[in-house]
């Protein structure tokens, strides 16, 4: 955005406005008033208040203005003031006819009695755009088909939520459980000694580790070089930690030292396919433990593909409807993700200093993702007014039925709580309404299936 004026617009009324751009959607309004016309604003006010005035010896309203200047003078400025620039907005959006959104600025000058004034108010305005035709979007969906082998492989996920760990008199494999300690350096120098508040990263008498896991355990890496060993063997493993490393910053982009003794190896042992292990699962057998997976995978199948359809057509609207977010609205929304951001991480145990490390790309992240929730909740809105779309009692109610099975607060409880709390009962509403018309959309989208993937 730019502080330059592009354009000024004058209108020449009772009241003199010229509108000056800052930005495609945002606007600066200048309100000028004579001082005729501030003197009978000044006079309007005295007259109210002397209607309220309570002075020995008068009745309401029979007060010499004098005397009522002299009890309630603060009060007639500033009520003087604020009814100048409620005038100035006014007059402003009936002449000018612009769809402001959001006023961002106000400046007063100065305004005194039967002196001219001029008032400054900056604003924020709808964007113009047009809807595209919203049907057939193209949308690629996951065939809801399960394969045996996904069957197979959700079944021993199962049997390994609940796997035995039995010591191993053997080297260890994949899979395997083993009790280790380590002690890094980096360059020579200990860990304690770089990181000595993250002494997890540099010395542990014992700890376990799974042996080639698909995921990263404490240590980057380290799992995935435990293959082969026995109890009693030494060890020297090379770790690379990332250059974003968030668990031990003074350790990212630095390449680490472990040496490693293992104490113990425990292999995995699955539960048998059994009575019992059927009876846990709430089956009778083998081939209901089997439907019930297949059906589990195929409604979760179904959820991500509602989920993708809808993320897709979102990204094709964006695409489509290309028009600048008003910057405050961008500004709020940003503040927003950054405080959700944060606020998950922290619970993750990201550490502060790592927040202010990566604070310029925060921000711009935080900021590329608000503008794109700005427009999508535009376009959304728009499609809506011109669909007709409107929230009735049953969406409520079906709002409440979720509301109170995800958080166990009864319904009564939230009726009450909305019915007190207007915002936020009018952000559900809008949040029913952009619902409706994103479903809308995806209803006419056209709808292909994707190869099927790996198992």
């Amino acid at each position: 955005m730019t502080n330059s004026v592009n354009k000024t617009l004058t209108f020449f009324t009772p009241v003199n406005i010229q509108i000056q751009d800052v930005s495609p959607t945002r606007k600066s309004l200048v309100v000028s008033f004579d001082a005729k016309e501030v003197g009978i604003e000044y006079q309007a006010v005295i007259g109210e208040v002397s209607k309220q005035a309570r002075l020995p010896g008068f009745r309401p309203g029979k007060a010499p203005a004098a005397l009522v200047l002299k009890q309630y003078g603060k009060n007639i400025t500033e009520d003087f003031k604020q009814k100048v620039v409620g005038k100035a907005y006014r007059d402003a959006l009936k002449e000018t006819k612009l769809n402001v959104i959001q006023v961002t600025g106000v400046e007063e000058g100065t305004i005194v009695p039967d002196q001219a004034a001029t008032i400054t108010i900056t604003v924020d305005l709808q964007p113009t755009f047009e809807l595209p035709d919203l049907a057939g979007i193209p949308v690629t969906v996951v065939p809801e088909v399960v394969a045996d082998a996904e069957v197979d492989a959700a079944i021993d996920a199962l049997r390994g939520e609940r796997a035995d760990f039995k010591v191993a008199e053997r080297a260890s494999a994949k899979g395997d459980y083993v009790k280790l300690s380590y002690e890094g350096t980096v360059a020579g120098q200990a860990i304690l000694e770089i990181a000595p508040e993250k002494q997890i990263y540099g010395k542990v008498p014992q700890t376990w580790e799974e042996v080639e896991s698909e995921n990263d355990g404490l240590i980057p890496g380290l799992g995935k070089q435990l293959g082969g060993l026995s109890v009693g063997d030494k060890k020297t493993i090379e770790i690379v930690f990332p250059a974003e490393f968030a668990g031990a910053p003074a350790l990212a982009g630095k390449t680490a030292s472990y040496a490693v003794e293992i104490l113990e190896i425990r292999e995995r042992v699955l539960p048998e396919l059994n009575e019992e292990f059927f009876k846990s699962n709430q089956v009778d057998d083998l081939a209901g433990l089997q439907s019930k997976v297949r059906n589990n995978l195929v409604a979760r199948k179904d959820h991500e593909n509602r989920t993708g359809k809808r993320r897709q057509v979102v990204d094709a609207l964006l695409a489509k409807i290309v028009f600048p977010a008003p910057e405050s609205l961008v500004e709020q929304e940003t503040q927003s993700v950054l405080r959700r951001f944060m606020e998950e991480n922290m619970r993750r145990g990201v550490p502060q200093e790592q927040f202010e490390k990566d604070k310029t790309q925060l921000i711009a992240g935080a900021r590329v993702a608000a503008e794109n929730r700005v427009r999508t909740q535009m376009i959304l809105a728009r499609i809506a007014e011109q669909e007709k779309l409107q929230v009735d009692a049953s969406d409520i109610d079906a709002f409440l039925y979720r509301e109170s099975t995800q958080s166990g607060i009864r319904p009564e409880k939230l009726v009450k709580d909305l019915t007190n709390d207007r915002d936020r009962l009018r952000a559900v509403q809008q949040s029913i309404v952009f619902d409706k018309a994103l479903d809308l959309v995806v209803s006419k989208a056209t709808v292909s299936e994707a190869a099927p993937a790996a198992v």
